[in-house]
């Protein structure tokens, strides 16, 4: 087995002591770290020329396919008004083969906040088109894209979505949270060949390498992505190039026996998916919306008197959360109102109570804006706040601001909070709601800046973080986040040899220098994965 010794680099190890010099790579794990005078001898030697090394990203929630397939479609986060998304609908339609999909609209890029199918159509009207909001948790769609769903005026409205209709009744073109799913979404899914899942795979894997991430975890994987992921790997002899953690998408039915039945199975894909590459871990649960289309569900009403009801109810999720967390599954809930994150801790302290005292780390997923004491009660139960900086980006922020338009935007995505009280904190990107990049990540989290427009002014700079904090935040902590904070995430003898090398180190140059920096080498369980 190959030794191999990494020197003339600055390495962050996100453990004590912080900084090394060298690093030897034995096989899969690493052998050592440390002072370059200590290092050990080795079969061969790769000078890094004094480069910074930081242990692999883990993204920690992720939508692995869904982000493989956005990558190949229309970009439209930063199209900010509707000539501008209409302009790029009609460049993009001469190479759509019967159908156009776009992502990452923002709902203050269109008049009024109401997308219509009448707007698409104006640019596109002879083939359907399917255009997926920032957050992912709504979908837009024209004319025919309704027809082909055959969604009309007696359509009903699923648990936990809806259908927007005008004035008489008739559907706009814009289905909320369930109603994305089970509609427009689903017939994505039935219609989609495993040829285009494979290349979606292909294309993610490619991209998250590229950006020095080593993990991720899948926060709603179904029988496609297992499968996708599954064949990925029997084509690389029963491995893959970047680790893969999930977590089994569960929806609410409406019935106990069967939303039980759900959890079932991710008990029976947990036991069945060992391998360090693949595996299953837990089960995701969507309780709410998003506060950017005021579907989340919060303790007081939205700046225009509305409010969001969950998606799971409480009398629904108990249920399911005991049953999860007596088969030992992690639960993941993404939960970004109040009312939701306090729902969460609910059942979670329930099923505690109900099913005893084990090893346990279960999740809330986003956190945008959560009551005070949240952070308290989080560290008491042991629930990881799993954060996404990119989220708090300014270049998207206004419309969140306006739908809430009081004090409680003070405290948004208030990070520093879960890390006072001592909450174990993961930071991710959520791609593709956002960017996958981690350096653009990183740059949020440590200057509340925007990195998607940097003429914007930084939002709430008292929640930004150091950088040293911020990277642990991303690679040790994410690996603990889902229980492999034992063998992965940190740079330290006995460790898995993942980790990347950037051509510029932003702890000398200043976070500005995130945008810029490029990462050069992703190495994955001692093997180059990735090199620029």
């Amino acid at each position: 087995m190959t030794r191999t010794l990494y020197r003339s680099a600055r390495i962050f190890t996100a453990d004590e002591p912080a900084w090394a010099e060298a690093l030897v790579v034995d096989g899969d794990t690493l052998a050592y770290v440390g002072d370059a005078s200590g290092a050990p001898a080795a079969d061969a030697t790769v000078d890094l020329g004094g480069r910074l090394v930081l242990p692999g990203f883990t993204d920690a929630h992720t939508h692995l396919l869904m982000t493989g397939e956005a990558l190949g479609q229309v970009g439209l986060t930063d199209a900010r008004t509707l000539d501008e998304i209409q302009s790029r609908l009609r460049d993009a339609r001469p190479g759509a083969d019967g159908v156009l999909r776009g992502r990452g609209w923002l709902f203050d890029a269109i008049p009024g906040g109401a997308p219509t199918a009448a707007m698409i159509d104006e640019a596109v009207a002879d083939i359907p088109v399917y255009l997926d909001a920032n957050d992912y948790h709504s979908c837009w769609v024209n004319t025919a894209a309704l027809a082909e769903l055959g969604i009309t005026r007696d359509t009903p409205d699923p648990i936990g979505g809806r259908i927007e209709r005008d004035a008489d009744g008739e559907p706009t073109g814009l289905l909320y949270e369930t109603a994305a799913v089970q509609y427009a979404w689903a017939h994505r899914d039935a219609t989609a060949t495993d040829a285009q899942r494979d290349a979606a795979v292909e294309r993610v894997i490619g991209a998250y390498l590229a950006t020095g991430v080593t993990g991720v975890v899948d926060m709603a994987f179904d029988d496609f992505g297992l499968e996708a992921f599954r064949r990925a790997a029997e084509r690389r002899g029963g491995t893959l190039p970047i680790r893969v953690a999930a977590h089994w998408f569960v929806t609410n039915t409406g019935d106990d026996a069967e939303n039980v039945a759900q959890v079932a199975r991710a008990a029976e894909l947990a036991a069945a998916t060992a391998s360090p590459w693949l595996r299953v871990i837990g089960i995701k649960l969507i309780l709410d919306g998003t506060i950017d289309a005021c579907t989340a569900a919060m303790g007081h009403p939205y700046a225009d008197g509305t409010n969001a009801e969950p998606i799971w109810p409480a009398e629904r999720l108990g249920p399911v959360v005991d049953a999860a967390d007596a088969a030992g599954l992690q639960i993941a809930m993404h939960a970004i109102g109040d009312r939701a994150s306090t729902m969460a801790l609910d059942a979670i302290e329930h099923a505690i109570a109900a099913n005893g005292e084990r090893p346990r780390r279960h999740r809330i997923e986003h956190l945008e804006y959560a009551a005070p004491g949240t952070a308290e009660r989080m560290a008491r139960l042991g629930v990881t706040a799993s954060m996404q900086p990119v989220h708090a980006d300014p270049a998207i922020f206004a419309n969140w601001a306006a739908q809430l338009d009081d004090e409680r935007v003070e405290r948004a995505f208030a990070w520093p909070e879960y890390e006072d009280a001592g909450a174990l904190l993961a930071f991710s990107t959520d791609a593709p709601t956002a960017p996958h990049a981690s350096l653009a990540n990183i740059y949020v989290a440590t200057t509340r800046a925007s990195a998607l427009d940097t003429s914007v002014p930084a939002v709430h700079p008292q929640f930004a973080l150091p950088l040293d904090r911020s990277i642990v935040h991303a690679t040790r902590d994410t690996a603990a986040s889902i229980g492999d904070g034992g063998w992965r995430g940190r740079l330290v003898p006995g460790a898995a040899a993942d980790f990347a090398v950037l051509d510029t180190d932003p702890f000398a140059a200043g976070p500005e220098a995130l945008l810029s920096a490029r990462v050069v080498m992703t190495v994955v369980a001692g093997r180059i994965a990735y090199e620029a």
